[in-house]
């Protein structure tokens, strides 16, 4: 049997949550497509906010590309967390802020995990 660490767990539970997101967005339902829409977007980008939150998933699968992965998974957090605080839907808020703090927290142990490793 062999053993997972709580650090491959939360990173694969992360990917996880953005392959869930990428799958939404790339197959916007009406209500996501039209939310877009509203903030102002082309017609065509969700498919570009999925694109990346996949290549999120996939990058913090690897425990070599990780540190990319929560990179990345954090900004597009970010990007979605200052465009419902700018269109005034705080509600929308609280889960890309948990998701951008979880993408920092992953970066932190991968980081660490680098730094003693090397040490």
């Amino acid at each position: 049997m062999s053993k997972i660490s709580w650090r491959q767990v939360s990173a694969l539970a992360l990917a996880a949550f953005f392959v869930v997101g990428s799958l939404s967005n790339i197959f916007a339902p009406g209500s996501i497509y039209e939310e877009y829409l509203r903030w102002g977007y082309p017609y065509w980008f969700h498919f570009v906010t999925g694109s990346l939150e996949l290549t999120t998933a996939v990058l913090l699968a690897r425990a070599r590309t990780r540190l990319w992965g929560s990179a990345l998974g954090c900004t597009v957090m970010l990007a979605a967390l200052a465009t419902v605080t700018f269109h005034g839907e705080y509600g929308h808020g609280v889960a890309p802020l948990v998701v951008a703090t979880l993408s920092i927290v992953v970066g932190w142990i991968t980081s660490s995990k680098r730094l003693l490793g090397s040490a």
